[in-house]
């Protein structure tokens, strides 16, 4: 079956089985292999990409439900050469060590700042506790987490 979606910015028409899944298209097919597999069972987080803005975990979804949708993988984060100030955040934070889960964290996160800038019933910012109880979807397994959440508090701060 065909289906249309737009990547990182660009329009892809491509042939898919039914059943096959979202991050399997964009690192098989497309070649963005930013987006990892690490369960297959939506529990670490690492395929975490955007869909129609929303983070979705691409080895949950099917890549016709993405048909018609604005996916973003962490290879459209940076622009220009430049990377987006959560990317630079995890960099000055030393919020990675084997870097597997890193992708999907920040996606995560860039979700995370987005839910939360401007909400209108606070103006409190995003707390340490906040971004661990968010973070729940996705494991790290080198890091601790505490340098991940100081670089989603830095990223947000920046992204601001």
């Amino acid at each position: 079956m065909k289906i249309s979606l737009t990547v990182n910015g660009t329009a892809h028409s491509i042939e898919v089985e039914p059943r096959t899944l979202l991050v399997d298209v964009l690192r098989e097919q497309l070649r963005l292999t930013g987006t990892h597999v690490g369960c297959d069972t939506s529990q670490c987080g690492t395929c975490t990409v955007h869909v129609a803005g929303k983070p979705v975990k691409a080895c949950s979804m099917l890549a016709v439900q993405a048909d018609g949708q604005d996916v973003t993988t962490i290879e459209g984060v940076a622009k220009d050469g430049v990377l987006h100030p959560m990317q630079a955040a995890f960099r000055e934070h030393h919020a990675l060590q084997c870097g597997f889960c890193t992708p999907g964290m920040i996606m995560t996160a860039l979700s995370i700042v987005e839910r939360h800038k401007g909400e209108p019933l606070t103006d409190e910012p995003l707390t340490d506790e906040m971004v661990r109880k968010e973070l729940e979807g996705n494991f790290c397994r080198c890091t601790g987490y505490q340098p991940i959440v100081a670089a989603i508090l830095a990223g947000a701060k920046a992204t601001v």
